[in-house]
């Protein structure tokens, strides 16, 4: 790390320093790019995050990581005091997924990013005014919409760049005149949710995907600047519903980071075990899912008739069953049951012997396992480069499982495996996550019968403020590295809240795995991916 700082030095461009453990890099705008070449050259192969902020100047933040040293976070910073056109270089031939993220930061701050290749807005309208996101946001500048956008003016597409020292708009559309580009969503039951889909096909054979997101977006990170810390934990549970208990672990877990305190023990397990009870419940709602896309609604009903025991279970200890809202910053809202030991102890050997059916049922039946094989492959260098974590980069053969890289709770206390395979292709992924079922089963074996006595719960103060600074906290969820950054200037609501969303970037990835697959591949494929649309639009 110390060579890396000195390279960096060297440069005389660049301010680094160690804030909290981590490594902060800040430079002028017009060194961003030879700053992040640099980084890139050095391992930082992962761009986790980008957060656009606005602190008196507009500016960026780049969450960085090494494959090879995953738990360690590196954030590249820029800022300009140009509001009126502020605008920096674009990292996406850098790092591939910063095409989606630097999308998603003009569409909310306005920054401009030069030689960007498709910059367009993501979530909001093309006809939307204003930056949301922005502190001078003028929040009566829209009215409610009457009429829905045109197909041609959401896939104009215009990039930015320099020729001889002047910027040149170029303007294009996505698709050619003699394309035939069929419609899959918002409202098609095989998007799982509403996922508008813009696919050029040639016969059956899809030749290029336009995702098309926004369609329930509901400004929470907006919302979370009005709201108390306590409060966000409301807003967390429906992001990613399926995963709501890590989400909202994630949250309470960066502030309990802030204020310098811990849950209690017994807390921790119990979080630990709501966190795997919850994957096991999404896992078999997306296998169920990905299984009816090929046709098979007996696996779907198998799948949500086993997942009903833990809604069960949850419903008796929190009163909630898809979203239990059971962690609270410093612990649990209360303690458990006293049937929650024996419940959760007779639901493990149950649902081992229900996941030999489910092999027996699906993957073991030859024209499943057929279509699935060699399909949709997604390579390891291609995961990293898309940052398409979870179950998904580990069917590629990428180690990123936080709760083996960087854990957290109770997961340093239990043995497990982490699932990888290295075939990449729709099989892997969707074998993948049975798999990690029977893991999950074995962290809840050893969790179950050990929790400690004690308090559930730390004291907090009635009105919490978290001190001055940046706070980033990640959780392995569902589908992948779920993160929460939060700025905080020491009063009860945040400055700035972003949502790090796994599901985002496995859409990316279905442009790249779904192309030259025929349009059934697509939606097979699709729920292998296993995304989840309210985190995607948040």
């Amino acid at each position: 790390m110390n060579t890396l700082e000195n390279k960096l030095n060297a440069t005389e461009t660049a301010k680094v320093e160690t804030v909290d453990g981590c490594i902060v890099v800040t430079v002028e705008p017009c060194q961003l790019r030879n700053a992040a070449t640099l980084l890139r050259n050095e391992g930082y192969n992962f761009l986790f995050d980008l957060v656009g902020f606005d602190s008196e100047a507009l500016g960026v933040e780049y969450l960085l990581s090494q494959t090879a040293q995953p738990a360690h976070l590196l954030k590249l910073k820029s800022q300009t005091n140009n509001r009126q056109h502020p605008e920096f270089p674009s990292l996406s031939s850098i790092w591939e997924v910063a095409n989606i993220y630097e999308r998603e930061v003009f569409d909310f701050f306005g920054i401009l990013f030069i030689d960007h290749p498709d910059l367009r807005r993501i979530f909001l309208r093309t006809d939307w005014h204003g930056y949301p996101l922005r502190k001078d946001y003028d929040a009566t500048a829209n009215d409610i919409p009457t009429h829905n956008e045109l197909i041609p003016d959401m896939e104009t597409s215009h990039s930015i760049s320099l020729h001889g020292g002047r910027e040149a708009d170029e303007i294009h559309s996505l698709f050619e005149n003699n394309e035939y580009v069929v419609n899959f969503g918002p409202q098609h039951p095989a998007m799982h949710g509403v996922l508008h889909l813009r696919v050029s096909i040639e016969g059956e054979e899809v030749k290029k995907i336009d995702p098309n997101f926004g369609y329930i977006h509901r400004g929470i990170e907006k919302m979370c600047e009005g709201y108390t810390y306590p409060q966000i934990l409301h807003l967390t549970d429906r992001l990613d519903y399926l995963s709501g208990t890590m989400n909202r672990h994630a949250v309470c877990l960066c502030c309990e980071k802030a204020l310098g305190i811990e849950a209690p023990p017994r807390a921790q397990y119990v979080r630990t075990i709501f966190d795997e009870l919850t994957r096991i419940a999404s896992h078999l709602l997306g296998w169920g899912c990905m299984c009816m896309d090929m046709g098979s609604i007996t696996a779907f009903v198998y799948g949500m008739r086993d997942r009903e025991k833990i809604m069960d279970v949850f419903e008796e200890t929190a009163g909630g069953r898809l979203m239990p809202n059971y962690n609270v910053i410093g612990g649990l809202a209360s303690d458990i049951h006293p049937n929650f030991r024996r419940r959760v102890a007779e639901f493990i050997p149950y649902m081992r012997k229900m996941l030999k059916e489910h092999h027996l049922l699906f993957t073991a039946n030859p024209i499943s396992a057929g279509r699935m094989k060699r399909v949709g492959k997604l390579s390891l260098e291609k995961a990293i480069a898309l940052g398409a974590t979870g179950p998904t980069g580990r069917a590629s053969g990428w180690h990123n499982d936080l709760r083996k890289i960087d854990p957290y709770a109770a997961y340093g206390m239990v043995d497990f495996d982490e699932m990888i395979r290295s075939g990449g292709d729709t099989f892997d992924r969707y074998i993948i996550r049975l798999d990690e079922i029977e893991q999950s089963l074995r962290i809840l074996e050893q969790l179950i019968d050990n929790i400690p006595q004690g308090a559930y719960c730390e004291k907090t103060k009635a009105v919490i403020r978290l001190p001055e600074g940046e706070f980033v906290q990640r959780v392995e969820n569902s589908r992948g590295q779920f993160g929460v950054h939060i700025t905080s200037r020491g009063d009860k609501t945040p400055w700035r809240v972003k949502f790090r969303s796994p599901s985002l970037t496995l859409v990316g990835a279905l442009k790249e795995t779904a192309v030259s697959h025929k349009i059934a591949d697509m939606i097979m494929i699709g729920g292998s991916l296993d995304y989840v649309i309210p985190c995607i639009d948040r």
